[in-house]
């Protein structure tokens, strides 16, 4: 007898199994599966922030930013949970050492390793800076006041710094690769005590964290490689002296409690990396690390995987647009009037219950973003030939040509 037809929704669930199956095929045995899913919840960790902590208020006829942080600081625990771009850099610094270790065995130049890594940060950028240099004018030419305007535009292109900062510490891989972790953070202790504790020196010298305090999750992704971060007791010193120094810091030193910029507050732990954020990102990298074994056996479930794949696949997609598709809801919701948890002011519980119900509108906004923009980031891509492989789904081709080199941790002799 035929098999009963199954119905539209098991048959997309059906689908959607043998696409994660085809996926899960299709990954070497040799890959970190570890490496790749902590890779996508940093980047998805970082959206879910953004979207809890930014409001776009209509007021006095334009929108202003605002932050429920501003108005309720006992949130500050969810910029705890949220802020996870340490643990970003930490798989940053692993993969960008392997992949050049990988490169130099292979006989590939300095040159052409660092433009195929560039070419996959640098290349969603343009789709970014051409929509909103076309947004920016038609707003202009509609009439939309400057104040609007500027905070439109410097909240979309604010996740730029970190691609730039993330690009140059990718060309200084190189040079940084067998960097400790210590001499970058003791720059940050040195800025920070000069800048902050005695006042002293120029008003740019807290910037020059922007690049010491990245580097240290940086050289400890490059130290990880090399094999000094497998034992347990190393992840845990992490965990452990970065939650105690940054709980010292905190409420000993006049340190913020938020680790993410505040409207109005006079000092970030962001803007730039002060010394509570460096140690909050160590205790984040510690915590990461002890994680790796759970999420191998997590990764070894085909959806799971799956799942990760596809975010990692189009991770810089992601990170440049969810902003973009934050103020594209609220701009097109303000035509209905001042809609709580999107318009009003950020001063209340009632707000956040508002804002939790708008998170899958973003998310919905944020795929028809990736849909239209994700070439920008794939394009560059190879993508495999043959018969065989043009029968398989495009999550499985762009998959395979995509995969960076996770070389096994390199030892010292």
């Amino acid at each position: 007898m035929p098999e009963p037809a199954l119905s539209a929704p098991r048959r997309a669930l059906h689908a959607i199994r043998q696409g994660a199956h085809r996926v899960d095929t299709a990954t070497p045995a040799s890959r970190d599966r570890a490496v790749d899913a902590l890779r996508a919840f940093a980047i998805l960790g970082v959206v879910l922030g953004h979207w809890l902590v930014t409001a776009l208020v209509a007021q006095d006829g334009g929108l202003h930013t605002a932050s429920p942080l501003q108005h309720m600081p006992w949130l500050a625990p969810v910029s705890w949970v949220f802020q996870t771009l340490a643990v970003f850099f930490l798989v940053g610094g692993h993969v960008a050492t392997c992949s050049h270790a990988s490169a130099r065995a292979r006989g590939a130049s300095y040159g052409a390793w660092l433009r195929a890594r560039l070419a996959r940060l640098l290349g969603p950028v343009v789709a970014l800076l051409v929509l909103w240099t076309v947004a920016a004018t038609a707003l202009l030419l509609t009439g939309t006041s400057f104040g609007t305007l500027h905070t439109l535009v410097k909240l979309a292109l604010s996740p730029l710094w970190f691609l730039l900062v993330f690009a140059a510490l990718t060309a200084a891989t190189p040079l940084v690769a067998r960097l400790h972790p210590l001499w970058p953070l003791a720059v940050v202790l040195h800025v920070d005590v000069v800048h902050f504790g005695l006042h002293l020196g120029p008003s740019w010298l807290g910037w020059v964290n922007l690049a010491a305090g990245w580097l240290v999750p940086y050289t400890l992704g490059a130290a990880w490689t090399r094999g000094e971060l497998e034992t347990r007791r190393a992840a845990w010193v992490l965990l452990l002296g970065g939650t105690a120094v940054t709980a010292a810091l905190v409420l000993w030193a006049g340190y913020p409690a938020s680790m993410v910029g505040v409207p109005g507050a006079a000092v970030s732990n962001l803007n730039p990396p002060t010394l509570a954020a460096v140690t909050f990102g160590l205790a984040q990298c510690g915590l990461a690390l002890l994680l790796r074994d759970p999420l191998r056996r997590a990764m070894r479930r085909p959806l799971a995987w799956a799942g990760v794949a596809l975010v990692n696949l189009s991770a810089m997609t992601i990170y440049l647009w969810h902003l973009t598709a934050l103020m594209a809801t609220t701009a097109t919701a303000l035509t209905a009037g001042r809609l709580p948890g999107l318009h009003t002011l950020p001063d209340g519980l009632d707000w956040v219950a508002a804002r939790l119900l708008w998170l899958p509108v973003f998310t919905l906004v944020l795929a028809l973003c990736w849909t239209a923009f994700r070439s920008f980031e794939q394009g560059s891509r190879r993508r495999p030939a043959g018969t065989g492989a043009r029968r398989r789904s495009r999550v499985v081709r762009v998959h395979r040509a995509a995969q960076a080199p996770t070389a096994r941790p390199v030892r010292r002799v």
